[in-house]
C-alpha cells in the first residue's frame, strides 16, 4: 500500500538556505552602518590632515646632500610652522626657509633646509674650521665626527671662510652640516625671520622605508 505525497509536502520543514526577509534587512542595515562609520573616519582623518598641514606641520623632501649625515638625500621630514615655534628659533635648530634674495640661482629649490648657527645681534666669524660667536669658539655638539663617516672627504672643509658678520635683528646665520657641500649664509648672507617656514622636528621616511628620528 503506497502513501500519498500530498500530506508530506504540506508538513515539510522550510528550506534552510532561504533566509528570513527580516534577517536580510538587519544584515543590510549593519553593513550600511559600518560603511557610514568608515566614511566618517576617513572624512575626519582627511579634515585633520588638511588642518595639520595648514596650521601645525608641513612635509618636505630633501633633494640634496648639504645636511648629510643628519639628513639624507630623499628623506621626508615634518616641519612645525606654528607661529610660537618660529618665534623661538634657537642655535642648533634645523629650519626650512624660503630662498633669500641674494640666492638668485634659478636652479636652486624654492625652499632650503639648514641649521641655525648664529642668532640675531651676534657677531659671527671663523678661524680655520672653527666657528666663532662674539669672538668665542662655538662647540657644535650636533656635528658628527666626520673622520668616522664615509662621507668625510665629501663634507669636510679645511676653512669655513665666514666673513666677520654682525647679524641683524630678526635674522639668522645658517649653515649645512655637510660644510664642504653646502651653499649657505657664507655665500648669500643671513636669513630674515620673515622667510622661515618652520622648524624640522621629525624624519619619517628614509631609503624607501618608514624611519622615525625626532629633533
Amino acid at each position: 500500500m503506497s502513501l500519498s505525497t500530498d500530506g508530506a509536502s504540506e508538513g515539510s520543514d522550510p528550506d534552510p538556505h532561504e533566509q528570513d526577509p527580516g534577517i536580510r534587512s538587519r544584515t543590510h542595515a549593519k553593513m550600511t552602518r559600518r560603511l557610514f562609520e568608515w566614511a566618517r573616519v576617513i572624512l575626519v582623518a582627511g579634515i585633520l590632515a588638511v588642518g595639520v598641514r595648514a596650521y601645525v606641520a608641513r612635509t618636505f623632501f630633501i633633494p640634496s646632500g648639504s645636511m648629510i649625515p643628519t639628513l639624507q638625500i630623499g628623506d621626508r621630514i615634518l616641519v612645525d610652522h606654528l607661529p610660537f615655534v618660529i618665534d623661538n628659533i634657537n642655535r642648533g635648530d634645523i629650519i626650512v626657509f624660503g630662498r633669500v634674495p641674494r640666492d638668485s640661482d634659478p636652479t636652486h629649490p624654492a625652499d632650503l633646509v639648514k641649521r641655525v648657527i648664529g642668532l640675531p645681534g651676534e657677531t659671527i666669524s671663523s678661524r680655520g674650521d672653527q666657528v666663532l660667536i662674539n669672538g668665542h669658539v662655538l662647540r657644535e655638539s650636533w656635528l658628527p665626527n666626520f673622520n668616522a663617516q664615509p662621507a668625510s672627504e665629501y663634507c669636510s672643509q679645511a676653512a669655513l671662510d665666514i666673513k666677520r658678520t654682525k647679524i641683524a635683528a630678526n635674522s639668522y646665520f645658517v649653515m649645512g652640516d655637510c660644510r664642504g657641500n653646502s651653499l649657505d649664509s657664507r655665500a648669500w648672507g643671513t636669513v630674515p625671520k620673515s622667510l622661515i617656514v618652520g622648524k624640522v622636528f621629525l624624519v619619517y621616511w628614509r631609503s624607501g622605508h618608514p624611519f622615525f628620528h625626532w629633533f
